[in-house]
């Protein structure tokens, strides 16, 4: 049985209360979390407050102003604060609540810009995390506005650089953003316009730091600057500032993705440096080689000139140098690749010669003359190979493209040469004149072993007019610098006379070179001056050295004009020119010694163009004729003898009235009439030995020269050359004519054959005063004649001699051929000459 316990009187006067009800589980939870929002850290706290409850309503100023003010004063807390804004922008990203991301970016901009302390750094690493998540998503205003805050985040100055940060991701991420596809057009434009602004960023942040170099790695490089190119490219063209970069308006980078590129592209080149300048380059070729912009090279050659115009000028031969190997490395390309390379190379070199061309001068002529030669190579290869149809029509066209590389790399050869200094462009001068093909110098000169005659005639023309550009211009104090033995020797070797164009070239290469004072354009054309004082001609006195040069190497001229009037190729262009060569070297080579020479060359022509002992047409004996009027017409007035003057004037006088085909204004006239023959025309139409001599010798000139004829000299390349050989011509001209064309008689040495005439053959004194005749003539020859006349004369005949012998031992102790080859001499080159057995001769004995 229980106990019973009373209750108390007050308890039993209390009214009845019904027990609490259970609190629902949502209202629970909002007690929780009011009670603990008290214990959250209070930067998350200040986080939160700027978000407001509406995204439309953006960012709480207020609070974002506390939540800096906590940042400022709390510098340790910055990386908390950006991890907890990054984890925030990440849920909104996943969730597409754009309208908070859009707060949260602004947030980090702000924090961004405000703290400038050693702490921002971990803060960074939250901030680019957050941008690569923009980055990252498919939406274009995202990807813009991550964008637009890592401009903003480039161009804040760190006190001190972060060498472990990397901006692969970015670099990748802006490449593919400048290659953006978008089916909106103004869509894509926005998103190209952010990558280029973003390859800026990071180019701005990074190249800076010289410390950090990873910007400049090939696998950057390769995406960075293709993508630049591509917008250049693509965009429409626009108004693109070649020469030094200037400030651009905004509006245009804004607006203009191809604007923007070609900025950043040259902000880019702008901070290369010696090291890295290779990396920057190469993926140029790569874009121009993988887009096939080499042909037509416009872009090419805009790239280029961007890229030369904003590297530093002491880097210029880099760029240079990386031409050459890309040329290299596509030369089995089609030519008009190849040319497009080589237009460029030339742009280059236009501006990198007004500064530093640095050590690739060789390297580069080296480089061009060696593609010179391939490509006549394979223009020979090409001609060789086309036979019929369309298989002509392709090498007809591909022998044009070739020429166009050729005219290509002469102009490059040209432009190159003629912006050096003096020291340097005679260096190249002896470097090209070392490669053209001629007897004696085979060290050194191109291979053209597999090119064949036409191919070596090819080369040397191309040669000469590479040399010719790069002599143009060029002024030297005495001739010995511009002519030295070393140079002319080649330069009028009897190897560059076969053809007409290859004398051409070599005559106007020594006019650059000999023409020093500009008088050439008033001598241009062959022609009878009336008054030479009207030309204003510039001249000098000769000095001690140009002196010495023509007693040394004088004979050699002789002969090269000499034997250049008697070609049977010549056209109008070789005797004009061959007279602007005898009228320079009075102008700037002639003393009283050389004027005497230069007349017995001119008066040894007409007697050759007389005699016609060479079979030359009419034109050609014409044509030496009147080159011989206008040459001493003009020497005359140049040397001012009245007594000179007045032969020449009367000669020419009465050519104008009875022979006016020797004079140069008829004979090179088209249908000019022209004479069968020259033997029955008066001794008055020809300028006479004895007349000059009369009076020059009246004016104090040394004249007994002039009694001996002109020899020209006899090189070893004559007995070897293909051309005929001026042995025979030389022996004949001396037997003869022992002291010059006759003065007083006619040219013809015909006599009539009478019983006076045997009389005189048969009686002895006669022939004895003959021979004393003769042995005074050669002891007066000896006496007066100057050394090389004699030694020329005696040379010419032991050569004749030893000629003889060779031929009379090659047809005595004739080796049997062998179907191996035997060995000929062609142009100064060996070649071996197969016999097929079955065209051997074998000696009865041997046959059964």
């Amino acid at each position: 049985m229980r106990d019973y316990v009373p209750v108390p009187a007050a308890d039993l006067e209390k009214p009845y209360e019904l027990p609490p009800a259970r609190e629902s589980p949502a209202l629970l939870c909002l007690r929780v979390c009011c009670c603990c929002s008290a214990l959250r850290p209070r930067y998350k706290r200040l986080v939160d407050n700027i978000f407001p409850e509406d995204p439309k309503d953006g960012l709480v100023k207020a609070d974002m102003e506390k939540l800096t003010f906590y940042a400022v004063s709390a510098p340790e807390k910055l990386d908390r604060i950006g991890s907890y804004l990054a984890e925030r922008l990440s849920r909104d990203v996943v969730r597409h609540r754009s309208g908070y991301v859009l707060i949260a970016m602004e947030a980090l901009d702000q924090l961004l810009m405000a703290c400038h302390s050693q702490s921002i750094k971990p803060f960074v690493e939250s901030f680019l995390h957050m941008v690569a998540k923009l980055l990252e998503s498919g939406e274009p205003k995202l990807q813009v506005l991550g964008t637009n805050s890592f401009v903003k985040f480039a161009n804040i100055e760190e006190d001190t650089p972060s060498y472990h940060r990397r901006y692969d991701f970015f670099v990748s991420r802006f490449s593919a953003m400048c290659h953006s596809c978008h089916s909106d057009p103004d869509v894509r434009t926005e998103i190209r316009i952010a990558g280029i602004r973003g390859i800026q960023g990071v180019v701005r942040k990074t190249v800076n730091d010289e410390l950090r170099a990873t910007i400049w790695e090939p696998q950057h490089m390769d995406k960075i600057v293709p993508s630049l190119l591509f917008n250049m490219q693509k965009i429409e063209e626009v108004d693109s500032r070649i020469g030094p970069p200037s400030s651009p308006s905004a509006a245009d980078k804004e607006e203009n993705p191809a604007v923007l590129a070609e900025n950043c592209l040259r902000e880019l080149l702008g901070r290369a440096t010696f090291g890295n300048m290779n990396n920057a380059v190469r993926p140029v070729f790569a874009h121009l080689d993988h887009h096939k912009l080499w042909d037509p090279n416009e872009f090419a050659v805009h790239c280029f000139k961007i890229i030369m115009y904003s590297i530093q000028a002491q880097y210029s031969h880099h760029v240079i140098q990386e031409i050459l190997g890309h040329l290299d490395a596509r030369k089995k390309d089609s030519p008009r690749v190849r040319a497009g390379i080589i237009q460029v190379l030339l742009e280059a070199v236009a501006i990198a010669a007004k500064g530093s061309i640095g050590p690739t001068v060789l390297e580069v002529f080296n480089t061009l003359l060696k593609h010179l030669r391939l490509s006549v190579e394979f223009e020979a290869n090409d001609g060789q190979g086309g036979s019929m149809g369309s298989i002509s029509l392709n090498s007809a066209s591909k022998d044009n493209d070739e020429k166009i590389v050729q005219n290509a790399i002469i102009q490059t050869i040209g432009f190159f040469g003629s912006n050096l200094p003096d020291y340097q462009r005679s260096e190249i001068m002896m470097f090209i004149m070392g490669k053209v093909p001629v007897f004696g110098t085979s060290t050194h000169t191109l291979d053209v072993s597999q090119l064949g005659d036409l191919g070596t005639r090819r080369i040397q023309i191309m040669l000469l007019r590479s040399l010719l550009m790069v002599t143009s211009g060029y002024k030297a104090k005495t001739i010995v610098t511009a002519l030295p033995g070393s140079f002319l020797d080649p330069l009028l070797s009897p190897s560059l006379m076969e053809d007409y164009e290859l004398r051409q070239l070599v005559l106007e290469v020594m006019h650059n070179l000999m023409d020093r004072h500009d008088n050439r354009a008033k001598l241009r054309g062959i022609r009878i001056i009336p008054d030479v004082a009207d030309l204003k001609i510039k001249r000098e006195k000769i000095c001690r050295q140009d002196a010495s040069f023509m007693k040394k190497n004088g004979q050699q001229l002789y002969r090269h004009i000499y034997l250049g009037c008697k070609e049977e190729d010549n056209v109008q262009k070789n005797y004009e020119l061959l007279y602007t060569s005898l009228a320079l070297m009075t102008i700037e080579l002639a003393n009283e010694e050389v004027v005497i020479d230069l007349i017995r060359l001119a008066i040894a022509l007409q007697d050759s163009a007389i005699l016609n002992e060479d079979s030359l047409p009419m034109f050609h004996r014409c044509g030496i004729m009147a080159l011989v009027a206008a040459y001493l017409n003009f020497v005359s007035q140049m040397i001012a003898v009245p007594a000179f003057c007045q032969h020449v004037t009367k000669v020419i006088e009465t050519r104008t009235m009875e022979a006016p085909y020797f004079l140069p204004e008829h004979v090179f006239r088209d249908k000019c009439t022209l004479p069968k023959s020259l033997e029955k025309h008066d001794k008055n139409l020809y300028f006479l030995t004895n007349k000059i001599a009369e009076s020059l010798g009246g004016s104090g000139y040394s004249v007994e020269r002039l009694s001996v004829p002109y020899v020209p000299q006899v090189t070893d390349e004559d007995r070897l050359s293909r051309r005929k050989s001026i042995v025979d011509t030389v022996s004949i001209q001396v037997d003869i004519l022992p002291g010059g064309l006759p003065s007083d008689d006619v040219v013809s040495n015909t006599e009539e054959i009478t019983f006076e005439a045997l009389k005189k053959a048969i009686d002895t004194n006669g022939m004895e005063e003959q021979e004393k005749e003769k042995r005074r003539l050669v002891i007066e020859k000896f006496q007066k004649a100057p050394f090389e006349e004699i030694a020329a004369q005696c040379e010419s005949k032991a050569n004749l001699l030893h000629d003889r012998l060779a031929q009379i031992l090659e047809l005595t102790i004739r080796p049997p051929p062998s179907p191996s080859g035997t060995l000929t001499i062609t142009s100064g080159h060996a070649q071996y000459q197969s016999v097929p057995v079955y065209e051997m001769k074998f000696p009865d004995l041997c046959v059964y």
